[in-house]
């Protein structure tokens, strides 16, 4: 499969995803937000589809979702802004969020239109596994695109292996059972799930979520996962400086 998530993947270098909610700050923003992200240095970017009711959200990422739907965004509006993504924009493109607006959007038209725009990959946490594969596997393969899935410190073992198995890109590493935003720094029972998900041997690498905020943390999450995903933090900095400063907020991760 030529996807770019898959080449990013072979890379030596760990990777640092960033996660901004589309239509936030501005409905306007989101292209901006890309292209100043991939011009500082970014590796992926998901994008936020905003919904009304994002249960595995912390308070920062809720807030900037309900101030996206009352900028206007929508799906459509969405797709509509990254029509000409990939006349500027080479890095990959996931797309995250809920499996209800998708659904409501139309699995099919979605995957094509994701096609169209040249997203990359899905990362719908509440679409199991099993209906994944009995209903729509073939869909997002027909359309080249990746599905992630979450494990969590919960998840057994027996349980990661199986979405290993399903995965063909990466596995989005949860750091803990906790809302996105709300941790600070990992402890000893992180460090230890770290230890034990590199110890297992997977076939995917793993991307860390959650909790990761600044330098130190990236730097944590990283040591035994191919990269991490900072969501709520950059948020914040949105909240605070608008669309100035994207590139001293990546810096301030990288350096």
């Amino acid at each position: 499969m030529n996807n770019r998530i898959l080449k990013k993947l072979k890379s030596d270098k760990k990777l640092l995803s960033i996660y901004f909610t589309a239509g936030y700050p501005s409905l306007n923003s989101t292209l901006q937000i890309i292209e100043d992200l991939e011009k500082s240095g970014v590796d992926m970017i998901e994008i936020g589809l905003p919904f009304s009711d994002p249960l595995a959200d912390g308070p920062t990422i809720q807030e900037s979702s309900t101030a996206a739907l009352k900028n206007g965004m929508t799906t459509e509006i969405l797709f509509d802004q990254l029509k000409d993504i990939r006349k500027t924009v080479s890095i990959p493109l996931i797309i995250m969020g809920y499996f209800n607006p998708v659904l409501q959007f139309g699995v099919e038209k979605f995957c094509q239109k994701c096609k169209e725009t040249g997203i990359d990959g899905l990362i719908l946490p509440d679409l199991p596994l099993d209906v994944y594969e009995s209903e729509y596997k073939e869909i997002f393969e027909k359309y080249g695109l990746l599905n992630t899935f979450l494990i969590t410190p919960q998840t057994n073992d027996e349980r990661i292996r199986q979405i290993d198995k399903a995965s063909n890109g990466f596995i989005y590493m949860v750091s803990s059972a906790s809302v996105t935003g709300s941790k600070s720094g990992f402890g000893s029972e992180q460090e230890s799930y770290f230890e034990r998900i590199a110890s297992m041997g997977l076939i995917n690498p793993q991307i860390v979520g959650f909790g990761i905020k600044d330098a130190t943390t990236f730097q944590q999450a990283t040591q035994k996962a191919k990269g991490a995903i900072i969501g709520s933090a950059f948020i914040k900095h949105l909240t605070q400086n608008g669309t100035e400063k994207i590139s001293e907020f990546v810096n301030s991760i990288k350096k």
